[in-house]
């Protein structure tokens, strides 16, 4: 499986399967179930059903990152065995284990002086970092070389897409991302968040959308305006979901109808432990190889622009709706425990 290791977090939020069929070596987060701390292995202790069910009926969940020892003792054996590893972290816009990364492969270097360990900010999150992943593991095999496969990592990180929609606001209310207010609004104008990652690797909203029917053709519309390509799209694209199946498959419907070669080729897969913490029920995440996120977010920044001026020409007319589009999702911070 080549000269060298690829490895990453749980939080790349693909199947166990997954990552032994691929070759890629993963290191678990940790989340607390009411008291109770677990693994993030993968659901291979709990099914996402029970895990899900759990949130919805009230349980809390609390997150932490991989440790400076945890990396450590991660990465020795494959040093010991003569190889250099390259770890892609999850995005730094959300989580703080990129700096416990680089800590830990700074002080293993001294070590084994003959041996390298590559840190790179993923700048993703669940299945878009498990997508980056994908790529990266194609590359090894193909012979790339690990420069090669490091340098490629960088310079197309920005490039994969993450748009998601929020159908269940009550885990963002606890977990202070979002207000009560808003909350409360949003349930009763059946409105769904719809958000990004934007160039730094941070969760950013972009929409408020009314239904969750225009939410989920809402995710579709950004692939369609984002994507490489367009319609003659032939790269990688998944979905990631938590407890709405259903939903997920529609949107891969609609991609399908649109991007040919997708038809039946979009890989559905569940929000992990970790990141469905945060998220909690009733999200839809959809990634694929596109515009630079650093490009489309100046065009965002325009849009919003926009935006914020016709809502003031039409002020006053719905104001309900107009005190929850003035709310924001707050995004978590980076130096939380993601």
């Amino acid at each position: 499986m080549g000269s060298f290791v690829l490895s990453c977090e749980s939080t790349a939020d693909y199947p166990r399967s997954f990552f032994e069929a691929r070759g890629i070596e993963y290191i678990m987060f940790h989340y607390e179930l009411d008291g109770v701390v677990h693994e993030d292995d993968l659901y291979q202790s709990v099914t996402p059903e029970a895990f899900f069910g759990a949130l919805k009926a009230g349980s809390t969940s609390k997150t932490s990152q991989v440790s400076v020892g945890e990396y450590t003792e991660f990465w020795k054996p494959m040093l010991e065995a003569g190889k250099d590893v390259l770890h892609l972290t999850l995005s730094s816009g959300i989580s703080g284990t990129y700096n416990s990364a680089v800590i830990a492969a700074r002080d293993l270097e001294a070590q084994y002086p003959d041996r390298t360990v590559r840190v790179v900010d993923s700048l993703a999150a669940s299945a878009g970092y498990g997508l980056l992943m994908d790529y990266l593991a194609d590359m090894r095999d193909a012979g790339a070389t690990f420069d090669e496969a490091a340098s490629w990592a960088e310079e197309h990180k920005l490039n994969v897409n993450h748009w998601f929609f929020v159908s269940d606001l009550d885990c963002l209310k606890r977990g202070g991302r979002v207000s009560s207010t808003s909350a409360l609004l949003a349930t009763a104008l059946k409105i769904c968040p719809v958000m990004n990652v934007d160039y730094q690797g941070k969760l950013i909203p972009r929409e408020k959308i009314r239904t969750k029917k225009k939410a989920i053709a809402e995710l579709v519309k950004n692939m369609m305006a984002h994507v490489e390509n367009g319609a003659a799209y032939t790269g990688k694209c998944s979905i990631s979901h938590s407890a709405c199946r259903e939903d997920a498959e529609e949107v891969a419907r609609l991609i399908g109808e649109q991007i040919p070669a997708l038809k039946g080729n979009i890989a559905i897969n569940n929000i992990g432990t970790v990141i469905g913490s945060h998220t909690g029920p009733g999200t839809v995440a959809l990634f694929f190889m596109g515009v630079s996120a650093s490009i489309s977010e100046r065009a965002a920044a325009r849009q919003l622009a926009s935006r914020a001026a016709s809502h003031a020409r039409v002020a006053g007319r719905c104001h309900a709706n107009s005190i929850f589009l003035d709310a924001m999702v707050l995004p978590p911070s980076a130096s939380g425990i993601w």
